[in-house]
């Protein structure tokens, strides 16, 4: 059995993609920074359906906590073939004339920096040049990368910017090794995320702007991780999937 590791893994889209790796066969090592609770209720969760996982808590933000994180996958004997970066922060909406230096610190050292702490550890596991057999890469965007989210998570949508030229930059370095690094934006998608922002109920708020007329669930988006990481998108890296229902 391969492993496949999701950070972030314990609501949301997350928990979605964690599930349904599991359905697909992998042993999912589910990552959290604090909600140990939930993250034990998605491995239950997975176990109910018959498969296997495991928490392992790290902040991605921390170097020293990925690097740990990695290490207790080393301890088990199946290769990481799957990485899913799905961990993500933003606070409450604000214009960027408002923004501090600490929370712009904040979001960068999750959203882009712990992305890149998680990829590079990746790689030296499963880069052919590291004596890995290859391996999938899937970043979770944000359709605000390209909107820019104005008035609302500038710092957020510039942080997944920074996320989306990750994916290309790094897919081309290891297309060689056996490695393929896509990405999904998703659009408004009904997760606890927005009442981290202040506004539970945005997705609906802002439903009459998409053009399918409703936001998305966090199942759909699981969807279209889970195909980059299928043999069925085997030729595929370096894309960028948009899951914003046309907007």
């Amino acid at each position: 059995m391969e492993l496949a590791l999701v950070t972030g893994a314990s609501r949301g889209i997350g928990r979605a993609t964690a599930l349904l790796l599991a359905q697909a066969g992998y042993c999912v090592a589910v990552n959290y920074r604090q909600r140990e609770a939930e993250a034990q209720q998605v491995v239950a969760a997975i176990e109910a359906q018959g498969g296997k996982a495991f928490t392992v808590q790290a902040d991605i933000a921390d170097e020293a906590q990925v690097v740990r994180m990695f290490q207790q996958l080393d301890r088990y004997e199946a290769p990481l073939k799957v990485l899913v970066n799905n961990a993500g922060i933003l606070f409450q909406q604000c214009r960027t004339e408002d923004l501090t230096a600490e929370r712009l610190q904040r979001v960068f050292a999750t959203n882009v920096t712990g992305t890149f702490l998680c990829c590079r550890e990746a790689v030296k596991r499963m880069g052919t040049q590291h004596g890995g057999s290859g391996g999938a890469i899937v970043n979770v965007s944000s359709a605000a990368a390209r909107t820019g989210a104005p008035g609302e998570y500038v710092d957020y949508a510039a942080s997944k910017g920074a996320m989306d030229t990750l994916t290309k930059g790094l897919s081309l370095e290891v297309a060689a090794q056996g490695i393929r690094v896509n990405g999904v934006r998703p659009g408004f998608i009904y997760t606890e995320m927005h009442a981290d922002g202040g506004e539970p109920g945005r997705v609906d708020r802002l439903a009459s702007v998409i053009p399918m007329g409703r936001g998305g669930q966090p199942q759909e988006i699981a969807e279209a991780i889970l195909w980059l990481t299928s043999d069925a998108a085997s030729y595929i890296t370096g894309t960028i999937i948009d899951a914003a229902g046309g907007r």
